[in-house]
C-alpha cells in the first residue's frame, strides 16, 4: 500500500502556517495570537472549497501541541510524535468529525461527554468539526454551552462552506476567519513549483488555463493538474488543457464574438456548429462569451476602466476587443451580459443544450436592434412636444381632462390585487402571486411579502404595473422568514373545502382531491 500514488492535493497539503498560500491575514493573524498567548477557545474557518479550512486547522493542532517547544508555537516542527499524528490524522487528543454523517444529537453529547476529560498525550484536547453547517438544530443547541465555557484544554475549530447555515449563537462565542480566494498569480506559481518538484513539463498558457479554472481554489486547481498529467504523461500544454477542460481556445472566442456582432446571423450559427463539432461545452463556452462581455465593457472607450493588462487575453487579442469595441456599444454590451446571464439556467435546464444555444446566438444576434432606455425617453418627449398620440397602448390615469373622469384602480388587500390582476389578463403575474406569495400587509403603497420561490424579478414586475394601473408608486418589501400564512390560492382551496356541496362531491369519490383552484 505504501507505493500507492498520492494526488497532487495531498501529497503537497499545507502542513505549516508558511506553506499555505493565499490567506496572509489569517496567518498573520493566528502566528501573533500563538505568539502572544492569546489563543481563543473556539474558532471557525469559512470559504469556498479547496482554500485551506481543513488544512488550517490541523495547523492550528499542531502549533498548540508541538513538542518542540515547551508551550505553544506559531512554528510546529512537523516531525515529532504529535505533529506526524496529527499529520495523519491518527493523534488521540485530536479528533476530526465529519458533521454531515454526525449530525444528530446523542453523536454531540458522546464528544462533549469526552471533552470534561484532560488531554493524554498533548497539551489542549482539539476537536476539528467539518461542515458544521449539517449539524441538527438540537446538535447545535446541545454544543452552545460547552462552545462558550469549555474546560481550560479544549478548543473547538469549527469548518464550514455554508457559514450563513450556522445559527448566529454559534458564530458568537467563535472567532470568525473568512478564507479568501486564492488570486490566479499566487495559483499559477503554485502550480508551476509542483510541477518542478513532479518534473513535470508545464506551459505558462496552460498554467494559465489552469489557475483560472480553479476558480480560487487550491485543491480544485491540484486535481485539474492531476488529470492533465495523467492525461499527456507529464508533457502539459494549452492544447490538451483546452480539450480536457471542454473549451474553446479564447482566441476562438473572440473570433465568435466578432461574428456575433457582425450581423451574420449564418456566418454566426455555422461558427456556433464548428466550435460544437471540434468538442467544445456549450456551457462553458457561454461563460468564456460572459467573460469576454465582461472584459469588452471594462475596455470600452466609453467608460476607461483603468488597467485591464491583467485581464485573460494576449496584446493581440486585447487589439482584437478593442476594434471591435469601436463599433458597439456600451449599451449594446450590457443588454448582451443581461441575455447571458438569463441564459445561463436554461442552459442547465434544457434537454438539448445545442438547441438552447442556437436559440440564444438568434437573440444575441437581434440584441443591438433594441432601442436604448434613452432613446426611448428621447422618443416619448418628441412625441408629447408636437402633440402627436403615442402609439403605445392607452394606460389608465387619475388625471381628469377636459372630456371624461377615468377611475383609478385601488389596491386595499390582497384580494383586491389578485382580482385586478386576473380582469386585467395578467396571467404571469397573477399565477405566480397567487401560488407562491404570502402577503404579510397591503398598505398604502407598501405590500409586504414571503417568495416561496424567491423570484428576483417579481418584486420590479409587480411594482411596474401596480405604478402602471393605479398612478402611484408601490413599494414591495420581501420579508426573509415565512409567517407561515396560505396564498391566495391555498385560501381559495381551504374555503372551497369547507363548502357544503363541495363536501359532499369529494365524499362521493375515494380518495378524491381537489388538485387546481380557477
Amino acid at each position: 500500500m505504501d507505493g500507492n500514488y498520492t494526488v497532487l492535493a495531498r501529497k503537497y497539503r499545507s502542513q505549516d502556517f508558511k506553506s499555505l498560500i493565499g490567506q496572509d491575514v489569517l496567518v498573520k493573524t493566528l502566528t501573533t495570537a500563538i505568539n502572544t498567548g492569546r489563543i481563543a477557545h473556539a474558532y471557525i474557518f469559512t470559504g469556498i472549497r479547496g482554500t485551506g479550512k481543513t488544512s488550517t486547522a490541523r495547523i492550528l493542532a499542531k502549533a498548540l501541541n508541538c513538542l518542540s517547544s515547551d508551550g505553544p508555537t506559531a512554528n510546529p516542527c512537523g516531525v515529532c510524535e504529535n505533529c506526524r499524528a496529527i499529520a495523519a490524522g491518527q493523534h488521540i487528543d485530536v479528533l476530526e468529525i465529519d458533521a454531515a454523517s454526525h449530525t444528530g444529537v446523542d453523536n454531540m453529547r458522546d464528544i462533549l461527554d469526552a471533552a470534561q476529560y484532560r488531554p493524554t498525550n498533548g497539551r489542549y484536547k482539539v476537536y476539528i468539526i467539518d461542515e458544521v453547517h449539517m449539524l441538527s438544530t438540537s446538535a447545535f443547541n446541545a454544543l452552545l454551552k460547552t462552545l462558550e465555557e469549555p474546560p481550560a484544554h479544549v478548543i473547538f475549530i469549527l469548518a464550514t462552506t455554508e457559514i450563513r447555515k450556522v445559527p448566529v449563537t454559534i458564530l458568537s462565542r467563535c472567532q470568525r476567519f473568512d478564507l479568501v480566494r486564492v488570486p490566479v498569480e499566487t495559483l499559477k506559481k503554485h502550480f508551476a513549483w509542483i510541477a518542478d518538484q513532479e518534473k513535470i513539463e508545464l506551459s505558462d498558457a496552460a498554467n494559465e488555463l489552469l489557475a483560472r479554472a480553479a476558480d480560487g481554489s487550491v485543491r480544485d486547481g491540484l486535481s485539474l493538474l492531476d488529470q492533465a498529467i495523467a492525461q499527456t504523461g507529464g508533457h502539459v500544454d494549452e492544447r490538451a488543457v483546452l480539450d480536457m477542460l471542454k473549451r474553446a481556445d479564447r482566441g476562438v472566442v473572440v473570433g465568435f464574438m466578432e461574428t456575433l456582432l457582425s450581423g451574420d446571423t449564418a456566418a454566426a450559427l455555422a461558427k456556433a456548429d464548428e466550435i460544437y463539432t471540434n468538442g467544445a461545452d456549450l456551457s462553458m463556452l457561454l461563460t468564456d462569451m460572459m467573460e469576454w462581455t465582461h472584459w469588452a465593457t471594462r475596455m470600452h472607450p466609453a467608460i476607461h476602466a483603468g488597467d485591464v493588462n491583467n485581464s485573460p487575453y494576449t496584446a493581440d487579442q486585447r487589439e482584437q476587443i478593442k476594434k471591435i469595441n469601436t463599433r458597439v456599444s456600451l449599451n449594446t454590451l450590457s443588454r448582451i451580459w443581461q441575455v447571458m446571464v438569463a441564459a445561463v439556467p436554461e442552459m442547465q435546464a434544457a434537454g438539448n443544450q445545442k438547441q438552447c444555444f442556437d436559440m440564444l446566438v438568434v437573440r444575441l444576434m437581434h440584441i443591438a436592434d433594441m432601442p436604448s432606455v434613452p432613446e426611448i425617453l428621447q422618443r416619448q418627449q418628441s412625441v408629447k412636444q408636437s402633440g402627436a398620440t403615442p402609439t403605445s397602448a392607452p394606460q389608465t390615469t387619475t388625471e381628469t381632462t377636459n372630456s371624461t373622469t377615468v377611475k383609478k384602480l385601488v389596491i386595499s388587500n390582497a384580494n383586491d390585487l389578485a382580482t385586478a390582476l386576473q380582469a386585467s389578463k395578467e396571467i404571469l403575474l397573477y399565477s405566480y402571486y397567487t401560488s407562491n406569495l404570502e402577503v404579510v400587509e397591503v398598505s398604502d403603497g407598501i405590500i409586504k411579502y414571503f417568495d416561496r420561490r424567491g423570484d428576483a424579478d417579481f418584486a420590479h414586475k409587480m411594482a411596474a404595473w401596480l405604478d402602471d394601473k393605479t398612478g402611484r408608486t408601490w413599494t414591495l418589501e420581501r420579508v426573509m422568514e415565512s409567517p407561515h400564512a396560505h396564498t391566495i390560492t391555498e385560501q381559495k382551496k381551504e374555503e372551497l373545502e369547507a363548502d357544503p356541496l363541495v363536501a359532499s362531491a369529494m365524499d362521493l369519490f375515494a380518495d378524491a382531491e381537489i388538485v387546481g383552484v380557477k
